[in-house]
């Protein structure tokens, strides 16, 4: 399933980023961290992405998923069969106002009623993107909601340690590998005038050159403020 086809490209998640020609999404692990794998240039890469909040900013966080929860609830009421609602990404400051879970209610029981079982769909309502799948048929409904946000409770000069350990296992990849920390928070992590933020990160970026196979991890911060690519120290709008 190509996601380019659904528009998700437009999405905050990616409104920053290089233009790809292919996004498939893979899942995601136990650190929060969601996995696509995706065409750019004609070259397969990986692409991570992280959804992450300040810990004292969860309830921003917490608002939203209890809206998008609302939508489930109510449209399971509508539907005939079992039913996956992962949510991908959404931009939870320009929604905390005017989201109207009813809305969603109604796009997500209007999909359902043309799935069959196993069939996947994506569901795109405001800025919201989420994977909506049949898993089973049978008279009564059920839906269940799922997505992943990582709280970030270290202290901001910590933020290297995030990077560290979302790649430990993408060091030595054959293909392009690109991170792409998407902070939710209001009051952004990354900050550009904390020196032993940027030291420690500057250090984690350039040990990951002579570490790599052939290509070096591409890290890209991304937050209300625009997006940034590490190791270039370069600003994306």
């Amino acid at each position: 399933m190509d996601l380019i086809n659904y528009g998700f490209q437009n999405s905050n998640l990616f409104k920053y980023m290089p233009l790809f020609d292919e996004i498939h999404y893979i899942g995601h692990d136990e650190d929060k961290l969601r996995q696509y794998k995706a065409i750019r240039e004609n070259q397969p890469c990986i692409i991570l992405s992280l959804n992450f909040i300040r810990d004292d900013e969860k309830i921003l966080w917490d608002a939203i998923e209890d809206l998008i929860k609302r939508s489930t609830i109510s449209a399971t009421a509508s539907v005939h069969g079992g039913y996956i609602f992962d949510l991908l990404t959404i931009d939870i400051h320009n929604e905390i106002k005017t989201f109207k879970h009813s809305e969603l209610a109604t796009v997500i029981i209007n999909v359902a009623s043309k799935l069959a079982p196993g069939q996947t769909k994506m569901i795109k309502y405001s800025s919201a993107y989420a994977l909506f799948r049949k898993t089973v048929d049978h008279e009564w409904g059920k839906i269940a909601f799922k997505t992943a946000v990582n709280v970030f409770k270290d202290k901001p000069d910590y933020l290297d340690l995030l990077i560290k350990q979302l790649l430990k296992d993408f060091t030595f990849s054959h293909d392009p590998v690109i991170l792409l920390l998407n902070d939710l928070s209001q009051n952004p992590i990354f900050d550009p005038q904390n020196q032993t933020q940027q030291s420690r990160i500057h250090k984690v970026i350039t040990d990951l050159i002579p570490q790599s196979m052939e290509f070096v991890p591409e890290v890209y911060v991304q937050d209300k403020n625009g997006a940034r690519e590490l190791l270039s120290g370069s600003e994306l709008k």
